[in-house]
């Protein structure tokens, strides 16, 4: 992909997400973008660290250990979004700044193990299956609560939000009330001491819809970097 091609992408893509912010009435300030660099080259990395981007999404830990070794000292911020299984927590905590996707304590219990031998702290956000599809992974809503009393006892996790996965449908009302699920269950943990600024939901093909019910962060893939040579 030429350079010039994925500034006109990334260019629009921040365009677009900008536009969704005044119509839903909120600051542009207030959304970031992850860009989701699953299945791209290093190459292509390259060219977006050239831009001016640092923090990018991936779903499976062997692209990062790939990737980082293919771009040391580069300050990239690698940011796991996809299912992980605990087996692969020394990874994430020796090269992920991030993972978005905690839902369930024997991770946090192989996370936190690794991060103490690795003498780091990682942040992390829960990942709260909203959606009935059974292909989705997160927590059920109604463990949130306990689930985040438990991880206090787990310091080396820095828990600054929430992130949700929508269901996969034309129904606009259906996909928005996933959404709407995750900010108010925000909402009911701050309620119960849980300072959680964050919330990560949208993607490409859905992200206008999750601005408007609040998202503070959305992951862009395809619109960012094109299709995908595999999943």
């Amino acid at each position: 992909m030429a350079q010039d091609t994925l500034a006109q992408r990334w260019k629009h893509v921040r365009e677009r997400v900008d536009a969704a912010c005044r119509t839903a009435g909120r600051d542009p300030s207030e959304v970031t973008i992850l860009p989701v660099s699953k299945t791209h080259p290093p190459e292509v990395i390259e060219q977006a660290l050239a831009l001016g981007l640092h923090r990018f999404g991936e779903n499976r830990v062997q692209e990062i250990r790939d990737k980082a070794a293919a771009l040391p000292d580069r300050g990239v911020e690698w940011v796991v979004i996809g299912h992980l299984q605990t087996n692969k927590a020394k990874y994430v905590a020796q090269l992920a700044a991030e993972i978005q996707s905690l839902d369930r304590l024997d991770l946090a219990e192989a996370l936190q193990r690794r991060l103490e031998l690795e003498g780091r702290e990682l942040d992390a956000l829960v990942q709260v299956k909203t959606s009935p599809e059974p292909s989705k992974y997160g927590l059920p809503p109604a463990q949130l609560i306990d689930f985040l009393d438990t991880l206090r006892d787990y310091p080396r996790l820095r828990v600054r939000g929430l992130m949700t996965m929508a269901v996969q449908s034309e129904d606009d009302a259906a996909v928005r009330a996933c959404f709407r699920m995750l900010h108010e269950l925000r909402d009911r943990a701050r309620t119960a001491g849980h300072d959680l600024p964050r919330l990560s939901m949208g993607m490409s093909g859905d992200f206008g819809l999750a601005i408007a019910e609040g998202s503070t962060e959305v992951r862009i893939g395809t619109a960012i970097f094109g299709a995908r040579d595999s999943v």
